[in-house]
C-alpha cells in the first residue's frame, strides 16, 4: 500500500482487508510524507493487528509510482503472491480468496501472471454509482503499449512477476499498474481480466486515477490525446521498455521498434506502420481515439 495524506479514508480500506476471507497476509504500507493522520491512523493498527501483519516503511517521496515500485522491487520483500493496494478503496472479503485461487489454478511453471479485473465505482459513502467498462479482447503487449486495462488496486501476481519488476528495477513510468501490465505481455506472460468486481474503487475529489466512464472523464481523456499527454506517456513507456529488452519477447520487442518508428514517420507512413504494429484498444472510441492521435502526431 503507497499511503499520502489518506486519512479520510484509510480506516475503511483497514478494516476491508481485516475482513479477508484469506487470512495469510502481510500488509506493507510505504508512506510518502503524509502531513495528515495517516502514519497515526497506521501506527494504531499496527498495535491492534498481531506482530508483523502491517510493517510501515518511509517511502521515496517522487510519487505514487516510485512508491509502489520501491515495494515491488525490493527483493527483501518475499512471499507466495502480492497486491497493490490503494489507500482510499474497500476490497470485498472474497478478493484475495478470488484472485489466489484464479492464479493458483491457471499460472504455469516458470510464467509471470497478473489477476486483475473490474471495479465497482462509489461514492465517498461508498454508495455503488457505476462499475468500470468490461474489457472483452486479449491482454496483449498490442493492447498494452498504448492502453491499460489492468487497474492496479485489482492486481495481484506471482513471485515470477515480482521477480521481473526487480530485474528492470524502479523505472520512469506514468503509472506502476501499467508498467506492470506492458512488462508482462511483453515477456509473454499471462494477464488475467475478471469481470466480477472485488473492489469498490472510491470515486472522490481528491483520487490519483478516477473512474472514465462518464461524458466528463471520456473528454479529459481526449484532451490529454490533443495537449500531448499522450505523448509524454509514450515516451515514458517506451525509455522503460527498451531498459527491460532483455526480457521481452522477440516478438514484443519487435512491436515496440514499430511503435517508435511510426510515432516519427511521416503521415503517408503512419497508419500503414500502425497496422503493421498491429496495436489496438479495447473500445471503439479508443480505437478512434488511437487513430486520431495517430493522425496529429500526438501518440
Amino acid at each position: 500500500m503507497a499511503t499520502k495524506n489518506g486519512e479520510r479514508f484509510l480506516a475503511d480500506q483497514l478494516d476491508s482487508l481485516a475482513d479477508q476471507s484469506h487470512q495469510n497476509w502481510v500488509l506493507i504500507a510505504s508512506d510518502d510524507g503524509s502531513t495528515d493522520n495517516t502514519v497515526t491512523i497506521l501506527k494504531s493498527y499496527q498495535a491492534k493487528w498481531p506482530a508483523g501483519k502491517l510493517i510501515i516503511k518511509e517511502g521515496p517521496k517522487q510519487g505514487f509510482c516510485v512508491n509502489f515500485l520501491s515495494m515491488a522491487c525490493d527483493p527483501a520483500i518475499r512471499a507466495d503472491y502480492y497486491a497493490f493496494c490503494d489507500q482510499d478503496d474497500v476490497w470485498l472479503s472474497k478478493k484475495l480468496t478470488v484472485a489466489i485461487k484464479n492464479i493458483a489454478e491457471n499460472e504455469k511453471s516458470g510464467f509471470s501472471y497478473v489477476y486483475c479485473g473490474r471495479t465497482a465505482y462509489v461514492d465517498e459513502r461508498l454508495k455503488k454509482i457505476g462499475c468500470s467498462p468490461q474489457f472483452s479482447f486479449p491482454r496483449t503487449f498490442r493492447n498494452a503499449l498504448i492502453q491499460n486495462v489492468a487497474g492496479g488496486n485489482t492486481m495481484v501476481f506471482n513471485q515470477f512477476a515480482k521477480n521481473a519488476l526487480e530485474k528492470v528495477g524502479i523505472v520512469r513510468h506514468p503509472s506502476h499498474d501499467w508498467w506492470l501490465y506492458q512488462l508482462i505481455t511483453g515477456m509473454g506472460g499471462l494477464v488475467f481480466y475478471d469481470s466480477i468486481p472485488q473492489v469498490l474503487y472510491r470515486q472522490h475529489k481528491d483520487s490519483l486515477v478516477g473512474g472514465n466512464t462518464s461524458f466528463l472523464a471520456k473528454m479529459k481523456r481526449t484532451l490529454k490525446v490533443f495537449n500531448g499527454q499522450f505523448r509524454c506517456w509514450s515516451d515514458q513507456n517506451i525509455v522503460a521498455l527498451f531498459s527491460a529488452k532483455e526480457l521481452l519477447t522477440h516478438g514484443s520487442l519487435e512491436t515496440l521498434e514499430l511503435f517508435e518508428k511510426m510515432r516519427h514517420a511521416k503521415l503517408k507512413d503512419r497508419f500503414r506502420l500502425l497496422e503493421v504494429a498491429g496495436l489496438y484498444r479495447q473500445t471503439w472510441r479508443g480505437t478512434i481515439s488511437l487513430l486520431l492521435a495517430a493522425l496529429f502526431k500526438k501518440i
